[in-house]
């Protein structure tokens, strides 16, 4: 054999070998499995809620996203601050897998979950991990804006106020503008091999807290969006909701009291674009699989000046009270006469007339008194309402207040995440972050898909911008929150650290 031939042959043995001794390209696998979690002994149910749990393994490493039908991971609502560690610790025993790998995201639905929650996860995990299966991945977006509004309203004096029905509104002559939205869906999309889709993980951001007309237990838009873009796949895929950056986002008419509250027409909607969005997605055989978890420190703030200044706000508005003649009862009738007619309230016309012929004007004197005590009245409404805001965003403000002076530190600790599934990049934070912090990650990721979540891997309350924290109105987002404004600058320059290395 020529010597040419013999180094050719040797060249393709060695190159062989190599292949075999796993140089080949890695091999991406994925399991899924869900758990219903509704507790049926809190009252009526409209329809379930789940665990659902993802397993992603690719070479040496394995990463779990499970999503919860619940309002956080710990702190507040029914899930408790034992869940987190208590589920890691059994997954990390039972399957191996490092607690740090292991995203745990709450819709922030308002549904009441079942005490064994943190068993039923271990079990959703389990099942996921027995489910295994070789997948293709890919990654896009869908579009929804038709389901949401933001619910911060800057006014005309420069403060914000928010939409709650907790309180009133703002008069409508003193709004300005509102704030914005994201519309992007994020999506994730793995198929097996065949071609059917095993899972659709969708990233979007709102308050899923409609409802539904009987008031009963629910998953809410993202239960239903889910149902729809399960029921239009492949039999046995299923719909993983991470929630984003809703922390400001209410569902769209959230204040509406001409028709039933219904959560299933928005997350109808929800499920369609979404749907919209996967199917322009083609997969492919990217195996890369990261998983980056850590630990921030984030300056807590002081609230005694904002208690202050709302407290004298409130002794403000109190003062500026006035005595009127008109009550509840009287005051309503006055309402409907003189807006019927401006120039002719009292009566008809002929007697205003008639009463001018004879050189009187006892009608317009009675109107002028009228209109003037009925101007005293809607203003002490709109102070009371004004009363109604401050009062509830004080109680917020001095509940974490005495949990900064219980912690006896002015720091908190919180996990910072970072995953990436081919395509796909997602970074976590556990608050409830506002919609310009997701709009803002992601115009400056380097990665085109990057996708921004909060609620993740623990609750620490609202994360507002630094603006929106030094907002003088005082709106739920600024109050209901424990952290500083320095807090933005921290976390997006570690996100953006985590960013390079997905």
């Amino acid at each position: 054999m020529p010597v040419s031939a013999v180094f050719r042959t040797v060249a393709l043995v060695l190159s062989l070998l190599l292949l075999s001794h796993g140089t080949a390209r890695a091999e991406l696998t994925a399991g899924v499995a869900k758990v219903d979690i509704t507790n049926r002994d809190a009252g009526p149910v409209n329809d379930p809620l789940w665990v659902k749990a993802l397993m992603l393994k690719s070479g040496k490493t394995t990463a779990v996203l499970i999503t919860l039908d619940a309002v956080a991971v710990g702190e507040i609502g029914h899930v408790k601050n034992d869940y987190l560690p208590k589920v890691r610790e059994q997954l990390q025993a039972g399957l191996g897998i490092l607690p740090q790998n292991i995203l745990v995201n709450a819709s922030h639905c308002h549904g009441i979950v079942c005490a064994d929650v943190a068993e039923r996860t271990v079990q959703a995990v389990k099942e996921a991990a027995a489910n295994l299966v070789p997948v293709k991945v890919g990654a896009g977006e869908g579009h929804e804006d038709r389901i949401m509004e933001n619910r911060r309203l800057k006014l005309k004096s420069g403060r914000e106020a928010d939409v709650r029905h907790a309180y009133s509104l703002p008069a409508d002559d003193a709004v300005a503008e509102v704030g914005p939205v994201d519309p992007q869906i994020g999506i994730l999309r793995l198929d097996r091999l065949d071609g059917r889709t095993l899972a659709v993980v969708y990233n979007f951001a709102m308050h899923p807290i409609m409802s539904v007309p009987s008031g009963a237990n629910t998953a809410d838009v993202t239960g239903f969006a889910s149902t729809v873009i399960e029921d239009n796949l492949s039999e046995g895929a299923m719909a993983l909701f991470v929630q984003g950056c809703g922390g400001d986002i209410n569902p769209v008419m959230y204040k509406d009291v001409e028709h039933p509250r219904s959560a299933e027409p928005l997350g109808t909607m929800l499920g369609l674009s979404t749907l919209k969005g996967v199917k322009k997605i083609a997969c492919n055989d990217d195996a890369r699989l990261t998983v980056i978890n850590e630990t921030l420190t984030l300056p807590r703030a002081d609230r005694t000046e904002r208690i202050d200044a709302l407290e004298s706000e409130q002794t403000r508005l109190l003062r500026s009270l006035t005595g009127t003649s008109l009550n509840l009862k009287t005051f309503l009738p006055l309402v409907v006469k003189y807006n019927l007619s401006k120039d002719f309230p009292s009566y008809y016309s002929h007697q205003y007339l008639h009463d001018k012929a004879m050189g009187r004007d006892n009608w317009e004197q009675m109107d002028a008194t009228n209109r003037k005590n009925m101007e005293a009245y809607i203003k002490n409404i709109l102070t009371m309402e004004e009363l109604t805001r401050v009062r509830t965003n004080i109680d917020l403000l001095k509940k974490h207040q005495a949990s900064l002076v219980a912690a006896g530190k002015r720091s908190v600790d919180v996990e910072v995440a970072g995953l990436r599934v081919g395509e796909f990049a997602l970074v976590t934070f556990p608050g409830e972050l506002t919609v310009r912090i997701g709009l803002g990650i992601k115009k400056a990721a380097p990665h085109p898909k990057t996708f921004v979540a909060g609620y993740t891997n623990g609750y620490i309350y609202y994360a507002p911008t630094a603006e929106q924290l030094k907002n003088p109105g005082a709106a739920q987002e600024d109050c209901d929150s424990i952290l500083a404004p320095e807090w933005q600058e921290i976390f997006e320059t570690k996100v953006a650290e985590l960013l390079k290395r997905l």
